[in-house]
């Protein structure tokens, strides 16, 4: 039996464990302890720091793993590197993984291939002449962690007057001793999930995005197909495919987020890890293929396909969330049963506390829908959110 390591336990990585069981893989879960719904799922379970790299690799080697992956989350994606370089597994490498994982070298390699991206500077943490530093920047600008995921540590700043504000932010959410900021391009937000295996980027799926807005855009839905004019469909491909290439990303998950501005693509960032918010899952119905099998079988070094071309299924989706910190006292689903409602899912349960949503991990659930037209497929998910019920005091 293979056995696969899977970093984190949280709820985006449960889909892996759970594909994992289905196709007889033994998972091994590892993940700083906490009330993590893939510890009761996992084969064998390690309770570690995914960022730990040298006890992780230790771990793996003693298990000796035939693989190591995560899935919506960027925390632990230096340490797949590290473990596929020194146990030769197929996967990125330490190299593009540290790149991957940090938005002032991954800017840094955009500058440098040509990628079309925004202007930004780097800062030390330390630093009291910001303005001086970004003065040849223009409003309305991003201050952003270096190493942090789920949009923590990113903020809008419109004036001067934010700027300590925003500075307090990022530190809250950084171990790095700098951060970048770089110019607010104002223009319409889209995403792409891909994947590169072998040297080749074997399929890029534009998306629309749904997106709350607090200090900066967060993500808290999708939908495709996104309807764009063939010639900005292009650029996005070109753009993205650079961006893999000077990133040297190999044989991982891509998500991508986009700005579109004057019918041009510009890259915010890419990781090498599929997309969270429901994105594996928006790939799974437009294409038809288990994507979740695809990211284990290439982590695990098997031959991975991907049938991409005859089919193309619309699926949207939607968070849930809550609009106040609390407890959950009620939950309800009651739409009845309907083909094109592809997945319902609470994260919690009656009892547990949550947070008023601000960033991506405050989610409280999600719906999935689908249709034989876009239109059909939103208007299903607005009406599916309707007959949801959560009592949040």
């Amino acid at each position: 039996m293979k056995k696969i390591m899977i970093l984190g336990a949280g709820i985006y990585q449960v889909p892996l464990i759970k594909t994992a069981r289905k196709l007889g893989i033994y998972s091994i879960v590892v993940s700083i302890p906490g009330n993590y719904p893939g510890f009761e799922l996992a084969d064998k379970v390690y309770y570690e720091n995914t960022t730990d790299y040298d006890k992780i690799l230790e771990i793996a080697k003693e298990e000796q793993i035939d693989g190591v992956v995560t899935a919506g989350t960027d925390v632990a994606v230096i340490t797949i590197g590290k473990v596929c370089d020194e146990l030769n597994l197929c996967g990125l490498s330490f190299e593009s993984a540290q790149i991957a994982a940090n938005k002032l070298l991954m800017k840094s390699k955009y500058e440098e291939h040509g990628v079309r991206t925004a202007k930004f500077r780097e800062i030390p943490l330390s630093a009291d002449d910001v303005s001086y530093r970004v003065s040849d920047l223009s409003f309305p600008l991003i201050f952003k962690s270096v190493d942090s995921s789920g949009s923590r540590g990113i903020v809008r700043v419109d004036s001067e007057a934010d700027f300590d504000a925003a500075i307090q932010n990022v530190k809250e959410n950084t171990r790095s001793d700098y951060y970048i900021v770089e110019e607010f391009i104002e223009g319409e937000e889209f995403g792409a999930q891909a994947f590169v295996y072998r040297g080749e980027v074997t399929f890029i799926l534009p998306h629309g995005d749904y997106v709350f807005k607090g200090d900066t855009g967060v993500p808290i839905g999708h939908f495709a197909p996104y309807e764009l004019d063939a010639s900005v469909i292009a650029d996005a491909r070109e753009q993205l495919t650079a961006a893999i290439h000077a990133m040297g990303l190999d044989n991982c998950a891509i998500n991508a987020d986009f700005i579109l501005k004057d019918g041009k693509t510009y890259v915010l960032e890419i990781g090498g890890r599929s997309g969270a918010t429901c994105l594996a899952e928006l790939v799974s119905i437009y294409y038809d293929f288990d994507y979740y099998e695809k990211i284990l079988q290439c982590a695990l070094g098997e031959n991975t396909v991907f049938e991409c071309d005859s089919h193309a299924v619309p699926n949207a989706s939607m968070l849930l969330m809550s609009s106040r910190d609390g407890t959950i006292r009620e939950q309800t689903d009651k739409n009845p049963d309907n083909p094109n409602i592809y997945d319902v899912q609470f994260d919690h349960k009656p009892g547990d506390s949550v947070y008023k949503f601000h960033v991506g991990p405050h989610r409280i659930g999600h719906v999935i829908t689908k249709g034989d037209t876009l239109k059909q497929a939103v208007d299903t998910l607005h009406e599916a959110l309707k007959n949801i019920e959560i009592k949040v005091e």
